[in-house]
């Protein structure tokens, strides 16, 4: 059987998703009536369609004439570097998607150099060449400049080119719509130029598992790539784990890919991807082999994680109220279960009870992780993320900026004060490109003041880069909170009198507690605020009494805005049902009697 491994690897939103719809509506696959009607069919994942991102690693397979070809789809963000270490290793070749008009970005630079790494074909296919701006013969140069900046190979940067229009499911090898009528010259090229697996049918089984997922009935499943021999249902297999220790099990189920469903298939040959159940202990980057001759494959090894935050059990007055999984037994499940599937993330015990240090590449990593932790109905706290330093050294991000020439000048200022270094700086039609050396502490927080800054239109990006010594002198927050006086619910009264001293987080009617950040405030210090005080009700009344009191409209904290927020002694309380921010010890006196006693900063 001809069968083809290909990765898509893009930059977010550059189309990726939707070239993978054009192809399997294309190639006739059938497709499960619930998403036949969908567009972004491979983002099936509620938060993914919300951010139009991919997060998950997916595999699904076409058939092309008589050839198999195996779509895996990969992360576009830096964040998910985990997912794509070892989903690449299922590939032999990969579609580069690249935007008509944007040209290669950060993330397209991050994937394609584990891509060429690895030693890949690649296909650039230059994508949304139906948009009026679009720049197809400076995108295809900057395309090239990047293969040759990664150091590809003459025969890898002679790359050959197709040319797209995924939304309208057409492409073609010149940059012509007129020319184009479906989206099948992407399926020659792939069968032209990707190479079939180097495989050999007759050698002892080697599969190495790159994804592991839970299954009501089939327990875990593990899917991966047959590098070797063949894998037959019901068949005995040696399982290799990341140690070298072996253990024999017997295959519960095989599968294999038909479309985006996995179907039930009595073997399983060697180049192609097959999913198995019945091993109890399976873990990503291990081997499976043949029982007679067990022969390990290299383990997949992992960047490691940058920043950490600590997640613990609720203690707030409104602990249990709107969570269905509260406790620490429930909590500490669900993190290491996640390390099943996750191989960037790092889960320790903390440093009290009922507390765990949970590790990961960045900011998005760790949101994505609590948001899907909330929607499952779990209710904890998290701290302020941190980075993690070695010693003295501090990871350092590369950080590509593209905004309006207008709002450059407060970019630089910025990101100058909070340590960053100006590497590039260059204007194309009223854009200014701007790139940073930065550590990645002088980005936490940054984000939503930068969308602030530019009015929404830049464009942020960052790649680890390395490991550098600590630039130290730290700046703090440099505005305070208004904090909560006492328990209650919000009155519009009370609100009126606090929004002077800041910019509040909640309105009226909102049931608060004391300890419990609602704003922040225009000046550096805490101040303890009464925002549930009502008013005296008397018979007497003056001319014009209110008519002037007008109430600004509350800037909601989501996840995201509110971790970026807290300081050292502040938490994010996360429940399915909101988002709050507190102080981590409620009561200001006990805090500052503790702060007297060297207890806490």
């Amino acid at each position: 059987m001809n069968i083809r491994n290909v990765a898509i690897i893009a930059h977010v939103d550059h189309g990726k998703t939707t070239l993978v719809d054009s192809l399997l509506r294309q190639s006739s696959t059938k497709l499960h009536k619930d998403m036949a009607q969908k567009e972004f069919i491979m983002d099936s994942n509620d938060l993914e369609r919300e951010r139009g991102i991919t997060i998950f690693s997916k595999n699904a397979s076409v058939r092309w004439n008589d050839t198999k070809i195996n779509i895996i789809d990969t992360p576009g963000h830096a964040d998910f570097g985990g997912e794509v270490e070892r989903v690449l290793r299922m590939a032999d070749g990969a579609l580069l998607l690249v935007d008509a008009k944007e040209g290669p970005m950060p993330q397209t630079r991050f994937v394609l150099k584990k891509a060429l790494a690895l030693g890949l074909r690649i296909i650039v296919v230059i994508n949304k060449i139906d948009k009026s701006d679009a720049r197809v013969h400076y995108v295809h140069d900057k395309t090239l400049d990047l293969f040759l900046e990664l150091g590809a190979s003459d025969e890898i940067a002679d790359f050959p080119t197709v040319y797209a229009a995924a939304k309208l499911g057409k492409a073609g090898l010149e940059a012509d719509l007129s020319k184009m009528t479906d989206i099948s010259p992407v399926f020659e090229a792939i069968l032209k130029h990707i190479p079939a697996p180097p495989v050999d049918a007759e050698k002892p089984l080697q599969m190495l598992i790159t994804t592991v997922s839970a299954d009501t009935f089939k327990g875990r499943i593990a899917t991966g790539r047959v590098h070797n021999g063949v894998i037959k249902a019901g068949q005995d297999i040696m399982h290799i784990n990341r140690e070298g220790q072996m253990k024999k099990y017997r295959i519960v189920s095989l599968m294999t890919f038909v479309g985006l469903e996995r179907v039930d298939a009595d073997e399983v040959l060697a180049g192609d991807i097959a999913s198995i159940s019945g091993i109890p202990e399976v873990v990503i980057g291990e081997t499976i082999a043949d029982v007679l001759n067990p022969i390990p494959l290299p383990v997949l090894e992992i960047e490691q994680p940058t920043v950490k935050m600590t997640f613990s059990v609720n203690d707030s007055p409104f602990a249990g109220k709107e969570g269905d999984y509260c406790t620490s037994r429930q909590i500490q499940e669900r993190l290491y279960k996640e390390l099943e599937t996750d191989m960037a993330l790092r889960v320790d015990d903390g440093l009290a009870q009922n507390q765990w240090t949970v590790s990961g590449r960045g900011e998005l990593h760790l949101s994505i992780l609590i948001e899907r932790m909330r929607r499952e109905g779990f209710e904890f706290q998290v701290s302020r993320p941190q980075v993690i330093n070695k010693g003295t050294l501090t990871p350092f991000e590369r950080v590509f900026i593209e905004v309006p020439e207008v709002h450059s000048g407060v970019i630089i200022q910025k990101l100058g004060g909070r340590h960053g270094e100006m590497q590039d700086l260059r204007t194309e039609n009223g854009i200014a490109f701007l790139e940073f050396l930065i550590p990645t502490r002088g980005l936490l927080g940054y984000r939503s003041e930068f969308l602030t800054d530019t009015r929404g239109l830049g464009i942020i990006n960052a790649t680890f880069e390395d490991y550098r010594e600590d630039p130290g002198n730290w700046r703090e927050r440099e505005q305070g909170s208004l904090v909560v006086h006492e328990t209650g619910t919000t009155n519009m009264y009370g609100l009126l009198n606090v929004q002077g001293r800041g910019v509040l987080f909640i309105g009226p009617a909102v049931s608060v507690y004391k300890g419990q950040v609602v704003g922040q405030n225009a000046r550096s210090e805490d101040i303890s605020v009464n925002v549930c005080k009502a008013k005296q009700l008397s018979n007497m009344r003056s001319k014009g009494e209110g008519g002037a009191e007008h109430f600004n409209a509350p800037k909601i904290m989501e996840l995201e805005d509110a971790l970026q927020y807290i300081g050292d002694d502040e938490l994010v309380e996360v429940t399915p049902k909101n988002v709050r921010i507190r102080k981590t010890i409620l009561d200001e006196a006990e805090a500052k009697r503790k702060e007297k006693m060297g207890l806490v900063r």
